[in-house]
């Protein structure tokens, strides 16, 4: 199948500047394009790893691709999808974050078949008066207040560093274009009043061939952002979503999501997945567990996509056992005051609440069972303290409503 027919047969394709142009360039078995990444954080998330499975498709079929890292456009922030103004980051937080990006992206994406650059290196050198009379001059005003990531930031405050974000993703398309000759940016839907403004700064410049396509964003049947928990986003970062906590993040998924998750985001061929649309019950749940496994493999490894799915395996054999791959909080001498700690602390401690205002809701709920080695029992006593002399063989293991398990070392 070519590029553009299995892009459209995912449902990956969202909007595109100029379809026949795209469906040329894209079926080619060579061509550029590039796709940008703000360093606003020391790790990609879920969001990120969908672009970058496209990313890695269009690899699979001859394209190449420029990595464009944000060293400075983050240091204005993109306004798309935000109700207030992002933090500032230090320049040396910035490019901290993008090294960082670099070695997740080697995961997913050949990095030896791509062009990697930092905006930084060209945006930090422009004389702004210059930009105005160069590129400001082709921006309408009323035109860019339509857009909605501006058009939603009217009512709560759009600051005017945010209002020159457009202008800065707009002259990175000219640049690209100008040095590798890059006709085509690609980026999430919500990028698409950006990428239009790029292309459309080229053709009026340069007089020049430029295109824009946006995928998909990973969203619910219902419109809502996956790639959310308790505790914060999925990361890709290890350290900051264990591969575990990953694994149990997609074998979760509703029923309802499963099939398309597995179309988005995974490579198995689409006529295999489409054969799993009619599955249901625990046929539905062996498709979780496929989704979970191929997703844990593509960014943390064969090895440790093992460990979750025999940790998974192992959690639902014994109602909750005590796998070694479990996520687990070991606690200190220091954390039991008088030789004892009481269960908010602990939850908190573990995190899996955030507050103690969402610990004890949890408990008052039912929501917290504990398992000393001798089975789950549910705690409903917001003042229990659990004593460090009580704790068997060093350790025991806490469940958060049905799916979450955490063990705790001693």
């Amino acid at each position: 199948m070519k590029l553009f027919d299995d892009l459209q047969r995912r449902g990956l394709i969202a909007q595109m500047t100029h379809p026949e142009e795209i469906e040329a360039l894209l079926n080619k078995d060579s061509g550029t394009f590039y796709m940008g990444f703000d360093a606003t954080a020391s790790s990609l998330h879920v969001g990120h790893f969908l672009v970058l499975t496209v990313i890695r498709r269009m690899q699979l079929a001859g394209q190449k691709p420029i990595l464009l890292l944000g060293t400075g456009t983050t240091m204005v922030g993109d306004p798309s999808g935000r109700t207030d103004m992002r933090k500032m980051l230090t320049v040396e937080e910035i490019n901290h974050n993008a090294d960082m990006f670099v070695e997740q992206m080697g995961r997913i994406v050949d990095l030896d078949n791509a062009v990697i650059v930092r905006n930084g290196d060209w945006l930090l050198k422009l004389n702004y008066l210059e930009l105005l009379r160069d590129v400001g001059v082709h921006f309408s005003v009323n035109r860019m207040l339509s857009a909605e990531c501006f058009k939603s930031r009217m009512e709560t405050g759009l600051s005017f560093i945010e209002f020159n974000y457009m202008i800065m993703q707009s002259y990175d398309f000219l640049y690209l274009y100008r040095k590798y000759g890059c006709k085509l940016q690609l980026g999430g839907n919500d990028q698409w009043s950006n990428i239009i403004s790029g292309a459309d700064l080229v053709r009026r410049v340069d007089g020049g061939e430029a295109y824009g396509l946006t995928f998909t964003l990973l969203e619910t049947k219902d419109g809502r952002k996956m790639g959310k928990t308790a505790k914060g986003a999925v990361w890709l970062d290890a350290d900051k979503t264990t591969p575990y906590e990953f694994f149990q993040y997609w074998r979760n998924v509703d029923d309802a999501e499963v099939i398309n998750c597995l179309k988005l985001l995974t490579f198995l061929p689409i006529g295999e997945i489409e054969g799993m649309e009619k599955w249901q019950g625990s046929e539905l749940n062996k498709a979780k567990e496929i989704l979970a496994f191929e997703l844990t493999k593509s960014v943390h490894g064969k090895e440790e996509a093992d460990k979750a799915l025999g940790a998974a395996k192992a959690l639902f054999a014994a109602g909750g056992g005590s796998d070694g791959n479990m996520p687990s909080t070991t606690l200190e001498t220091g954390d039991f005051a008088d030789g004892a700690v009481n269960i908010v602390d602990l939850l908190i401690k573990a995190k899996l609440a955030p507050s103690k205002g969402e610990a004890r809701r949890l408990i008052q709920q039912n929501g917290i069972t504990v398992d000393f080695g001798e089975g789950f029992q549910s705690i409903s006593d917001l003042n229990l303290t659990i004593r460090h002399d009580d704790i068997k063989n060093g350790c025991f293991v806490i469940k958060k409503g049905k799916k979450v398990f955490h063990k705790i070392f001693v």
